[in-house]
């Protein structure tokens, strides 16, 4: 037989389907953006969030807002985030030499997101915070062997965000705020890569006979090797904003907060399966283009990609029409068009082309109302609509659909130092219907997926806040 001779140009194209389904996952497995930074103001679904003002966590949104409070504050809150995903089939296509596989079961499980807040007056006129959260990150997991685990399996990614921040109360009514923002965000990802197929694509690269070429198929069905990819990278960000008290009752805000721009590395390792039990006639051959694939194909290696993190602005205003009820709003633009795609560069030279995304610019729309039923307690409730960016190009790292939340939440003054938030949030979205197609050059190792996704979420918050 002939000695498997890969040109760097095949070597990309045998493992392209692999690492490109994995990039788009490193894109939008963060999922991605968390709201999950206030139990106060959750429970209004983030209504009035530039504007909010009950405690010190509304900093997240607008640093403006650090002057409307006199004395140190500080808070610590920490949400459970609890998403169900569920895939179901339709018609989908098994990859090349491999059996279809099953529904991955329930892709959510049990997030844990805390955060923190610290903040103090400098004189009547200046005020300084610091906000320490996670504002992107997202974990989907299936299970071993489902119908897409060339697409996905593991999606998990992590960002730590450091804002300190300081404000300016320009009149009594007017005040205006910046801070800078030294984020860290780190991600794993994991999905099956064909073996199978990439021992065929090494037996027609080097020219064997079709009769070979079906015998090592026979001999070697269903193998796959496991890719994971490990990433990290710091980066800078920085965002202002302005309150303004229109009247004693009436208060409408602006911030935004900028691109944040990375440049990950990292790593991409290969579990290649061990082969056993061959036909002694045909075990030659196999073993060659394992070595082949091991070696110039499915390798260990590094790799760098760049990213940027959407800007975000927000529209807010909150308005005591009564004196126990509150009503609020917000309208949230996030610029998702920063992310078109999604390219992986190997440290070694080798090309794999980039993955196209095309998320759109979204928009959320939030609506609240809270009720001062006395000293101690007030109660709050909310709805919000949250478009999704995904309209051109689905991935199971983030199967995701325009969404709705209702949101109920309520604060305990137990003293004057002392306050307690909780907030319960259901997010349901939308049907949505999932045809992930691929071209034809990596459509033989993936397969193609068809079906629909039914996703939701709860979300419990729970937050103490001390003055002192």
């Amino acid at each position: 037989m002939k000695t498997p001779n890969f040109r760097r140009r095949r070597v990309a194209a045998t493992v392209a389907g692999t690492l490109l389904a994995l990039g788009a996952g490193q894109a939008l497995a963060t999922g991605f953006q968390l709201n999950e930074q206030s139990a106060s103001s959750i429970g209004n679904a983030f209504a009035g969030g530039a504007a909010f003002s009950d405690d010190i966590s509304a900093m997240w949104w607008n640093p403006a807002v650090l002057s409307k409070f006199e004395r140190r504050q500080f808070i610590q809150g920490l949400h459970v985030v609890v998403p169900s995903i569920k895939f179901s089939n339709d018609a989908s296509v098994p990859a090349l030499n491999q059996p279809l596989g099953g529904n991955g079961g329930d892709a959510g499980g049990w997030n844990f997101i805390p955060n923190l807040y610290f903040s103090t007056p400098i004189n009547n006129e200046w005020s300084f915070g610091i906000g320490v959260n996670g504002p992107f990150g997202n974990k989907t997991e299936y299970s071993d062997g489902w119908l897409g685990r060339y697409q996905g399996l593991l999606s998990k990614i992590i960002t730590i965000n450091v804002n300190p921040a300081i404000a300016w109360k320009v009149t009594p009514e007017f005040t205006v705020g910046a801070g800078v923002n030294f984020q860290y965000i780190d991600g794993k990802f994991t999905n099956n890569a064909n073996y199978s197929a990439a021992l065929l694509s090494a037996a027609a690269t080097a020219g064997l006979p079709a009769a070979t070429i079906g015998q090592v198929a026979q001999a070697t069905p269903g193998l796959d090797s496991l890719v994971t990819i490990t990433a990290d990278d710091t980066a800078w960000g920085w965002n202002i904003g302005a309150a303004w008290d229109v009247t004693p009752a009436l208060r409408v805000a602006a911030a935004y907060r900028s691109e944040i721009k990375y440049g990950l590395s990292g790593n991409a390792d290969f579990n290649n399966p061990a082969i056993s039990g061959l036909p002694p006639a045909i075990a030659p051959v196999v073993n060659t283009l394992a070595n082949a694939v091991n070696s110039r194909a499915l390798y260990n290696r590094s790799i760098t990609s760049d990213i940027t993190l959407p800007q975000i602005a927000n529209l807010s205003a909150v308005w005591k029409f009564d004196p126990k009820w509150e009503l609020m709003a917000d309208a949230q633009w996030t610029g998702w068009s920063s992310i078109t795609d999604l390219t992986f560069v190997p440290t070694d030279g080798s090309v794999l082309p980039g993955v196209p995304l095309e998320w759109d610019d979204t928009w959320k729309f939030a609506v609240g109302t809270s009720y001062r039923y006395n000293d101690q307690w007030k109660a709050r409730f909310g709805v919000a609509f949250d478009q999704t960016p995904v309209t051109t190009h689905p991935t199971v790292r983030l199967p995701d659909s325009d969404r709705w939340w209702i949101a109920v939440g309520g604060e305990y003054r137990w003293t004057p130092q002392w306050k307690f938030d909780a907030g319960l949030v259901y997010i349901k979205g939308d049907a949505a219907d999932f045809d992930q197609h691929f071209p034809a050059a990596e459509a033989a190792s993936l397969g193609q997926l068809r079906g629909s996704y039914d996703a939701s979420v709860w979300i419990l918050s729970a937050q103490v806040a001390y003055v002192f």
